[in-house]
């Protein structure tokens, strides 16, 4: 059983990621406007992801007698100053999230709730994989610069990176 404080904390995560989804939506939809197809492509499949971890606290909390909340949210932004400034703002982004989960690990040890602190590692090792993944594709980003041709490549291998979602399939 869920104590209050903790099922409250698993609700805020909750929001987050569910935000993550529609903040990386908002980013595919544009990059598809701007005829970045593999930028677009890549950012669809991470706000499946960010989504399914949504729906993983939503039935843990449920599965451990609490109420999983489907969170009011509010809008991204609609705008992106450029395929760098995403990236930059995805980093910036799973930073933070990598610090919530911490939090949220940190309030589980001193509750003793070892079940969700066991439950938590694999978000805690799912941010080692999403930081590293946007310190990646923001140094590729960083050796492109302004090489249009670089910018192509790029974009188009972006398109065919294997996700976690992918991997599932």
């Amino acid at each position: 059983m869920l104590s209050k404080k903790i099922e409250s904390l698993l609700n805020k995560q909750v929001e987050l990621e569910a935000s993550s989804s529609q903040y990386y939506l908002a980013m595919a939809s544009w990059a598809q406007i701007k005829g970045y197809n593999g930028v677009s492509s890549f950012l669809y499949k991470h706000s499946d992801e960010e989504r399914m971890h949504m729906l993983k606290l939503i039935d843990y909390i449920n599965e451990r007698g609490g109420h999983g909340l489907v969170p009011t949210l509010k809008a991204p932004p609609k705008e992106f100053k450029n395929v760098q400034h995403i990236f930059e703002q995805i980093l910036t982004h799973e930073i933070a999230v990598s610090n919530e989960i911490n939090k949220l690990v940190e309030q589980c040890l001193a509750g003793k709730d070892y079940t969700t602190h066991n439950f938590l590692q694999w978000y805690v090792s799912e941010q080692i994989e999403e930081e590293s993944l946007a310190r990646t594709l923001l140094d590729k980003l960083n050796l492109i610069g302004n090489d249009k041709g670089g910018m192509y490549l790029f974009d188009r291998d972006l398109g065919t990176l294997e996700t976690e979602h992918d991997k599932k399939k």
